[in-house]
């Protein structure tokens, strides 16, 4: 699973995705900063376990810090995009590529109105923000359209002489694109389309695109640089939208790693570790950004991962662990692997996500905090500690 980063150049996008990862990123004042993608790990917090089970926490694929895990998830900042960019402008197809097994993406505006629609600085408010939201979402759109639109009719004749299912040909044509089945056939619907696919025109297979982009890759505005911007710029707009300020975000995470601050990513506030470490210019940065969380209560950055990941992609964190009541793997860490898994994912689906020959030689579950038995159906909850019993 991979959230990935969007939109036009010299937005934030970079800053945002540093501030997400702390992971390096080239980042300045002028378009096209980004050519080749940075990939980064972000995470997201839940109530780790060990506090309701009251043992101590040994962390393998994760962390837990002051009773919460941070869940890894993997990030990825794409260069800019441009109008034009699937017909190949500014190096469009190659950047859309970039995004093909992104579950999610997280589109980077700048609410300042600060850059034109190709990036380039203007005087601030001078740009509709709302207008960066739909070009990119038509980009994306003619992008999976031109996959689509390539061989169609003869694609879609042989599935109606055949009888195949039109969502089954469709699942193997974008397989590439990380776009399930049932997203697939849930796009179809919400387009109303006709029943015969090889009667479907252009226009048609946009509008697919357009309802595949929604299901199979969900959006989330960050509506960056909002402490430059006046009232709500992005007020209008149909998707989630959350006020981001990445920079602030980069500047506390890395002061933080310094030891200058105490700061969990999404807190409302931080604390000085040792103010005389500070010089003045560190300390009236840190005035600063003190005085929007107060008025603001986040940045925004750590909100917009979890939405991506706790709402658009709605998953769920589990637990799997080999002995349930001492909540420990083989070698006896307690409560190790925190895992991701769709809301609604079975007993069984956590076997094969924690390896395949689990899932193959499943026999049933056991829940950790009852100690009850439950069956290869059994539908996963938020925080479930799962013990599997397998053949092996």
């Amino acid at each position: 699973m991979e959230i990935g980063i969007v939109g036009k150049p010299n937005v934030g996008k970079s800053t945002f995705f540093s501030a997400a990862t702390l992971a390096p990123a080239q980042i300045a004042n002028y378009p096209f900063t980004t050519i080749e993608p940075n990939k980064g790990v972000a995470y997201v917090r839940a109530k780790c376990p060990h506090v309701d089970l009251g043992v101590p926490c040994n962390p393998n694929n994760s962390q837990c810090a002051d009773g919460v895990r941070l869940i890894p998830v993997e990030m990825i900042d794409v260069a800019g995009l441009v109008p034009g960019a699937h017909e190949g402008r500014g190096l469009g197809n190659r950047f859309l590529d970039d995004l093909r097994q992104a579950s999610a993406l997280i589109h980077v505006v700048d609410a300042s109105g600060g850059t034109d629609i190709e990036g380039k600085s203007v005087p601030v408010g001078s740009h509709d923000p709302s207008e960066d939201v739909k070009f990119l979402e038509e980009e994306i759109a003619y992008w999976i359209g031109g996959i689509l639109g390539k061989d169609w009719k003869k694609l879609s004749r042989s599935a109606e002489t055949e009888g195949a299912k039109i969502e089954r040909v469709l699942h193997e044509k974008l397989t590439g694109l990380g776009i399930s089945e049932a997203q697939i056939f849930a796009a179809i619907r919400k387009s109303s389309l006709g029943p015969r696919p090889s009667l479907w025109g252009d226009a048609d297979v946009l509008a697919l695109s357009r309802s595949l982009q929604k299901a199979g890759k969900p959006m989330i505005i960050a509506a960056n640089k909002c402490d430059l911007a006046a009232g709500k710029p992005l007020e209008g707009v149909e998707e989630t939208v959350v006020p981001t300020a990445a920079e602030l975000e980069l500047a506390l995470r890395r002061a933080a790693k310094a030891g200058l601050v105490k700061y969990l990513p999404g807190d409302s506030s931080f604390t000085l570790t040792d103010p005389s470490k500070l010089n003045a210019a560190q300390k009236g940065a840190l005035d600063k950004i003190a005085a929007y969380l107060k008025e603001k209560g986040d940045t925004g950055v750590q909100r917009c991962v979890e939405t991506a990941v706790f709402k658009m992609l709605d998953l769920v964190p589990v637990y799997p662990v080999e002995d349930e009541n001492k909540y420990t793997d083989k070698k006896g860490r307690v409560l190790p692997d925190a895992y991701l898994v769709p809301r609604g994912s079975t007993a069984k689906d956590l076997a094969y996500k924690v390896h395949s020959d689990l899932g193959d030689s499943f026999i049933r579950a056991i829940d950790a905090r009852t100690k009850r038995v439950i069956g290869h159906d059994y539908q996963l909850k938020d925080g479930d500690v799962i013990t599997i019993i397998s053949k092996r």
